[in-house]
């Protein structure tokens, strides 16, 4: 079944349209939802209430640009919404520190590791981290999408990224040491 036609028919309610794009799409967006939850339960909680939003509203999708970009940006700002909390984001009027070079030994570390760390940031790290380096978005788009400053914008990642070196810098040298 073509994507239009798929669609079409989830904007006519039809049952097992909709479980066909969740079961299509549900795993990506997993992932993605637990870039921006706490954990993982409230990651299950972000895609559920994230399906419901593109259900509710997937007649508004217009064609322009892609369906799986659509449902991704729906994704993104539903997690970010309900991890809105007053005072999440650090705002800075400071220099932006020179973002660490991070270098990494594959055979050392582990993507499951790397995934580990940058879910153990503090919140507010984490969403600027991976809406920037992740998903690639502006620190303009960021400061938007967060009702932040771009400064407080680059000003976050600047330090998600020295914690995560700092972490990945300690793990290599523990695991280098073990291997003398």
């Amino acid at each position: 079944m073509s994507l239009e036609k798929l669609i079409h028919r989830c904007t006519q309610q039809d049952i097992k349209a909709q479980e066909w794009l969740y079961r299509e799409y549900s795993g990506k967006l997993f992932t993605l939802c637990l870039k921006y939850s706490g954990s993982y339960e409230e990651a299950k909680d972000n895609l559920q209430d994230s399906f419901l939003k593109i259900f509710e509203n997937i007649s508004q999708y217009s064609g322009k640009g892609t369906f799986e970009g659509w449902i991704t940006r729906i994704t993104i700002n539903t997690a970010l919404k309900k991890a809105a909390k007053p005072g999440v984001f650090l705002t800075l009027i400071e220099e932006v520190p020179n973002e660490p070079e991070i270098e990494v030994d594959d055979e050392i570390v582990s993507g499951d590791f790397l995934i580990e760390i940058i879910q153990e940031l503090p919140d507010r790290y984490r969403h600027v981290f991976n809406l920037h380096s992740m998903e690639g978005y502006t620190h303009k788009e960021i400061a938007v999408m967060l009702n932040i400053s771009e400064g407080t914008s680059k000003s976050n990642l600047a330090r998600a990224r020295a914690k995560l070196k700092e972490r990945i810098e300690t793990y290599q040298n523990s695991r280098k040491t073990r291997l003398l």
